[in-house]
């Protein structure tokens, strides 16, 4: 069992190496769409990439959400078949979000060996997420 500091250094080296690996910058947070993000997370057993609508008004974010539901076939095939898409994601912090996702389950950042397939991983779906955002932002926003 790691200590809340341990934990913090684990997650701290993950990233760390992942920056050093796959030295880019990353669309992330700056999609200049207010509250559309793309996410890497590393949650208990699983990793994820994703498209996640935060906007507070419901009205909002399902506006958003409905416009990559329109999309879904195509971003099934840019990104991948195994894209998990949840109107409602509820987030560690109770937070309701919609999230278009992809996961690669049985893997723990505490876990050194897992880090070079969840760095393969992350690369892989964000770099497709980022090409099919780019290429259909103006329509999402429209």
């Amino acid at each position: 069992m790691y200590s809340k500091e341990e934990a913090k250094n684990v997650r701290q080296q993950f990233w760390t190496m992942f920056g050093k690996r796959y030295d880019r910058k990353w669309l992330l947070y700056d999609t200049k769409l207010k509250d559309i993000n793309l996410k890497f997370s590393f949650e208990d057993r699983r990793a994820l990439v994703s498209i996640d609508i935060t906007h507070d008004d419901t009205i909002f974010r399902a506006y958003y959400y409905e416009k990559l539901i329109s999309l879904k076939n195509i971003m099934k095939e840019e990104v991948s078949e195994e894209l998990i898409f949840e109107e409602n994601y509820i987030l560690e912090s109770g937070k309701t979000i919609s999230r278009v996702f992809v996961m690669y389950e049985g893997v723990k950042i505490q876990k050194q060996t897992d880090w070079p397939e969840v760095y393969e991983f992350f690369y892989t779906y964000m770099d497709r997420l980022e090409s099919f955002f780019r290429e259909y932002k103006d329509f999402i926003d429209d």
